[in-house]
């Protein structure tokens, strides 16, 4: 079983060609509606499966020059993410798809660095790729 390093991770926008910088963490989350289809006469209720959903979330130290990429994610904006918890390594997995960015969080304290998070509703497919 392989085990991968989360420093290892990275995250672009569009097509690849913007790195979105200062990256702390980042999370996907896929889940899937289901509806009962249990029926009279049944001991035990059943389920089927229906319409798939995702969201995804960055967190990163604000970067105000990262203009393509953390600067890029505005409130309502869609843009496309692809999520590399593996690394950008040829053949490694990573996950893309298009997000509605909806918030934005901001925030500092005396004793840290200024912070800046970004969560977004996946519109349409999530897919699987292998980084070329």
């Amino acid at each position: 079983m392989a085990t991968f390093l989360g420093k290892e991770g990275a995250v672009y926008l569009g097509n690849e060609a913007d790195q979105v910088l200062e990256v702390r963490d980042f999370s996907l989350e896929s889940s899937s509606e289901t509806v009962n289809t249990t029926v009279m006469g049944d001991t035990f209720m059943t389920h089927s499966a229906t319409q798939k959903s995702w969201t995804a979330s960055v967190n990163c130290y604000y970067d105000s020059g990262n203009t393509s990429g953390q600067l890029a994610m505005d409130e309502g904006a869609e843009v496309r993410v692809n999520l590399y918890p593996e690394g950008k390594t040829t053949g490694l997995t990573y996950y893309y798809g298009t997000v509605i960015i909806t918030s934005v969080s901001r925030s500092a304290s005396f004793d840290g660095l200024v912070e800046i998070s970004f969560s977004g509703q996946g519109t349409g497919t999530l897919a699987e790729g292998t980084a070329a």
